[in-house]
């Protein structure tokens, strides 16, 4: 369903006439994190009950770039309690994110949905990566003991993106399957729109995006 989203927003963004990076990256400089970031990050880690040092990204990868704007689609799997621990980070009261406020409500609202769409065990339990740091996950659906170590690897991960993503002087827009647009009269949801969006749709998602940009 991602690729399918993000195949839609590039025929939109190419329609309205964007000048714009598809599927590109970013490669982090080390030397940009401060010791406040350092510890902003390991506290975060150290909230999802991970051990150890901080893993840190060596390039990030972007959905789309605009100038020194990224957007990023986010699936369901992204809103879980895990997720919403890492918005308790002071650096979320230090850096304005527009998705904040609306990011922490659907991980309070939507996990259920997050259930379903990562139960798989090599989804739940993560990469090798994940287990060395956070432990032996519980059995898929049981968020007690250590939980989801592949949930929690990725919350950190979206952690790390947000803080890098400002440090290196980009503005970050966040898109969720969630997000409300009004048309026709009515509210439809984000993901129900990009499925098969027709003309008069894709351009008005076009001119939506663009809102965001400024």
């Amino acid at each position: 369903m991602e690729h399918l989203m993000t195949r839609q927003l590039d025929l939109i963004l190419k329609e309205g006439g964007a000048n714009y990076d598809w599927k590109t990256e970013f490669e982090v400089q080390p030397q940009y994190l401060d010791a406040r970031g350092k510890g902003w990050l390991a506290h975060g880690l150290e909230e999802l009950g991970g051990k150890g040092s901080f893993p840190l990204f060596e390039k990030i990868q972007i959905d789309f770039k605009i100038g020194r704007t990224l957007i990023l689609w986010d699936d369901e799997l992204v809103f879980n309690r895990y997720r919403g621990i890492t918005f308790r980070s002071e650096m979320y009261e230090e850096f304005q994110f527009t998705f904040l406020e609306g990011y922490k409500r659907l991980c309070r609202t939507y996990e259920k949905e997050a259930l379903k769409a990562g139960m798989q065990q090599r989804i739940w339990e993560g990469p090798p990566l994940a287990t060395r740091i956070f432990g032996q996950p519980s059995e898929p659906g049981d968020f007690h003991g250590v939980g989801a170590s592949g949930w929690k690897l990725l919350a950190y991960n979206h952690l790390q993106v947000d803080l890098l993503s400002r440090i290196h002087g980009y503005k970050l827009i966040r898109l969720s399957p969630y997000e409300t647009i009004m048309t026709a009269g009515s509210l439809k949801r984000l993901d129900q729109l990009l499925i098969n969006p027709k003309e008069e749709q894709r351009s008005m998602l076009y001119g939506w995006l663009m809102r965001k940009l400024g």
